[in-house]
């Protein structure tokens, strides 16, 4: 990154739209839950949405992270100015802590684990949300301000706060740290094995393999996918810290778990935007599922990152392949030009929307991810390796590392073309190698100085063997076509590309939100859908669609949008802001849509329209959003039918806040398992036998004893309207009677309507 700089372009326009951002945002607020925490009068209020959660204090890692990042690449002094106060208040605040702990929530949580008894879940550990992950952000920023600006203080302030982790975890047993790293720990494996590299303290490299957790990364090792119903951003950071490990030590082990674990993603669970998941998890091998909480955008953030350590064990062009996919179509889509505000989930529901975070409240994982994004643009259009310079992107920028300066040319992809102009080199490069992208529409040309030479290909590269001079001029023709990506589960869904670009169905902008720029990033998931139009041709779908614009990459299908044969615009999708898109088109012959029509598809829509509000249960934002209460709760995922699922036991209970609609008759529809019925656990009978409660009175008993064939099936519930009375939402419980279990509860709804198709 350092020796690249970016040309005008959009991804330029992008990148300072990020830092204007970064200068927006005040020091003294993101530190302010440091400050209370270490329990002094900050100097400012804290920012709201997460930074008034117990996750406090991530944002300012975050911050840290990009502030760096985009300084080393813009030379920005504000930025520079911005980052020496924030180090010079993080070493105040650290200076109350004798062991030197520093974070945006006290260390009580921490201190109890580092007894050995201490309470964990998923999402919870020693009474506190997700306390590593948090942290690991504070650590990683601190650590690329040292690696990136050469700043001993940050150094300095970080190596104490290490420290403090190694002096708290050093007594734990294996069984114990393995039971704390159940609870989200986001990158803390990477962050001890880039502070072992730094300084090559042997603790730090123990602690990183001590946070390898086993459950789910030996049976990675072992090539098993055993990802299905696992919360997929948990993941990425602890495969990214095997990846730093194998580095260091060379242990084949980590390089399985790294290799396979790209492999699984990219080729099995990953959506034509190059990115994963649906709310938050990741689904079945080969699964599509649309939705409006897909996608979420931390995940790609971390598999680009993953993307490029593969790269450097074997230098292979699907990775590019990949990245580039993921880069244009959801990082870059990702990012309203206008606000620079960024998505936390990008929605592949036909006919919804983007939705973007707040200036100052919203805070979610994906805007501290997305404050770096914008930062990172530079880091891989080049790279050069021993007396090879590699060309893997074609973007517009410059590489400098002072002996060698080339400058790449190109308005791609809105060109098919790029120019790669030699301007210094003092002892003169031999190798230049252009990556042949997988979208390419025939072979690719290449001239240097104007006459077309040989190349010969390695591993997806295209090896340009001469010995350039300065002045010297590479020209490569980069040849584009319309082309079909068909989803993996339905070979109705399909998405239209023209070489790497996504190119969205524009649907405008009927019954819209007042806004698309939000502090809670769910409150428009029940927004009305409008009904998009199914494709509907005989024969390939590219061959019904025509350039209207070949300057900004606008195109128009023929009249095949049923019904009423309309002609539908499409255009990229980095390009769709602040209207309702689709990204996937649902494709029939006519002999098809005669026969299904457009019945499934307004089934869908009617099921939207009825859902006021839901939670699904095991799935964290989901939970959390809604308010989670649980005594004797546990929670898991259930593979034969392909969800998560909640309980409760002896006497325990579980409940959730759910939005209901005045002058409404409303109604609880709960999915429930055929399967569960008596358990036998421990020597003890427990039969299903709970109560289902709103706002405290009982509107329901349940007791189920017989078992059943395993399926999903829904029980609707009337809500009374005296509890609704005067209120927006209220609180659904399932309380267990002694001795018996509430649940499994798989999926919670509230609905205007008493029926729904589950």
């Amino acid at each position: 990154m350092q020796n690249i700089r970016l040309l005008e372009g959009m991804f330029k326009q992008s990148q300072l739209k990020g830092k204007e951002y970064l200068l927006y945002l005040d020091v003294d607020r993101l530190i302010a839950p440091c400050y209370e925490a270490a329990g002094q009068q900050a100097k400012k209020s804290r920012y709201g949405g997460w930074e008034e959660k117990e996750i406090a204090g991530h944002s300012l890692g975050h911050w840290l992270s990009a502030a760096a990042a985009m300084y080393h690449v813009t030379q920005d002094l504000q930025l520079k100015e911005k980052i020496d106060y924030a180090l010079t208040e993080l070493a105040y605040v650290q200076s109350f802590d004798k062991d030197g702990y520093i974070s945006g929530f006290p260390r009580d949580c921490f201190d109890q684990v580092f007894t050995g008894e201490f309470e964990v879940g998923h999402f919870s550990l020693g009474g506190s949300w997700v306390p590593w992950y948090s942290i690991d952000k504070i650590f990683a920023g601190l650590i690329d301000v040292y690696q990136l600006l050469k700043d001993d203080r940050a150094l300095e302030i970080v190596k104490k706060l290490a420290d403090w982790a190694y002096s708290g975890l050093k007594h734990l047993t294996e069984e114990q740290f393995q039971k704390m790293l159940i609870c989200e720990h986001g990158g803390m494996m990477e962050v001890f094995a880039n502070l072992y590299v730094i300084t090559e303290d042997k603790r730090f490299l123990e602690l990183a393999e001590r946070f390898y957790h086993q459950a789910v990364l030996d049976p990675l090792a072992n090539k098993e996918d055993d990802l299905e119903g696992k919360h997929a951003n948990t993941q990425f950071p602890k495969v990214i810290g095997a990846a730093k490990l194998y580095n260091i030590t060379g242990q084949d082990k980590y390089r399985t778990i790294a290799e396979y674990f790209w492999n699984q993603v990219v080729n099995y669970r990953t959506y034509a935007i190059g990115g994963n998941s649906i709310r938050e998890h990741f689904g079945p091998e080969n699964d599509e599922e649309l939705g409006i909480l897909t996608t979420e955008t931390c995940n790609t953030y971390n598999m680009l990152i993953l993307t490029e350590l593969l790269f450097e064990w074997n230098h292979s062009a699907h990775y590019y392949d990949y990245y580039e996919r993921a880069l244009y179509n959801h990082i870059l889509a990702s990012e309203d030009p206008d606000s620079g505000m960024k998505t936390y989930f990008v929605s592949s529901q036909p006919g919804h929307f983007k939705v973007y975070h707040s200036h100052d409240h919203s805070f979610w994982c994906c805007t501290g991810t997305g404050m770096e994004n914008s930062a990172r643009y530079n880091r891989r259009i080049f790279e050069k390796i021993a007396d090879r310079l590699y060309v893997h992107l074609f973007i517009a920028a410059e590489w400098n590392d002072g002996e060698l300066i080339v400058k790449q040319q190109t308005k791609f992809p809105y060109q098919e073309s790029t120019t790669i102009q030699i301007e210094k080199t003092e002892e003169g490069i031999k190798e230049i190698a252009i990556r042949k992208p997988n979208w390419a529409a025939k072979d690719l040309t290449i001239t240097v100085n104007g006459q077309e030479v040989a190349t010969t290909e390695t591993g997806g590269y295209l090896l340009i063997n001469y010995d350039f001079r300065a002045g010297d001029q590479i020209d490569c023709s980069l040849p584009m076509n319309l082309h079909r990506y068909d989803a993996k589960d339905d070979e109705t869904k399909q998405v239209l590309m023209y070489g790497p670009v996504i190119l969205a169905g524009a649907l405008g902008t009927e019954n819209f939100p007042e806004t698309d720029i939000l502090n809670d990033h769910l409150s428009l998931n029940h927004h009305p859908l409008i009904d998009v139009p199914t494709l509907v041709t005989d024969s390939a779908l590219e061959g019904q669609v025509t350039c209207t614009d070949s300057d900004r990459l606008y195109f128009e299908t023929d009249a095949i949008g049923y019904p009423g044969q309309q002609r539908m615009k499409l255009k990229p999708f980095y390009d769709i802001h602040h209207e309702r898109y689709t990204i996937y088109w649902y494709v029939m012959s006519h002999a098809l849509y005669k026969e299904r029509g457009d019945a499934e598809l307004k089934q869908k829509a009617k099921e939207q329209a009825i859902i006021v509000d839901e939670v699904t249960p095991h799935e964290q934002q989901p939970e959390v959003e809604h308010h989670l209460q649980a005594v004797h709760s546990t929670s898991g995922y259930n593979n034969d039918v392909h969800s998560g699922w909640r309980d409760a036991r002896d006497g325990g209970f579980f409940s959730y806040q759910l939005k209901v609609e005045q002058d409404r008759d409303m109604y609880v529809y709960v999915t429930y398992n055929r399967s569960d019925f008596t358990i036998e656990e421990n020597g003890r009978e427990y039969q299903r036998h709970f109560d289902i409660l709103v706002e405290g009175e009982v509107i329901a008993t349940e007791h189920f004893t017989t078992p059943n064939i395993g399926a999903l099936y829904g029980k609707s519930y009337p809500v009374p309207a005296a509890l609704m009375k005067d209120k927006d939402a209220v609180t659904v419980t399932f309380t267990a009677r002694e001795d018996a279990v509430a649940g499994g509860v798989y999926h919670v709804r509230m609905l205007n309507e008493a029926s729904f198709s589950s």
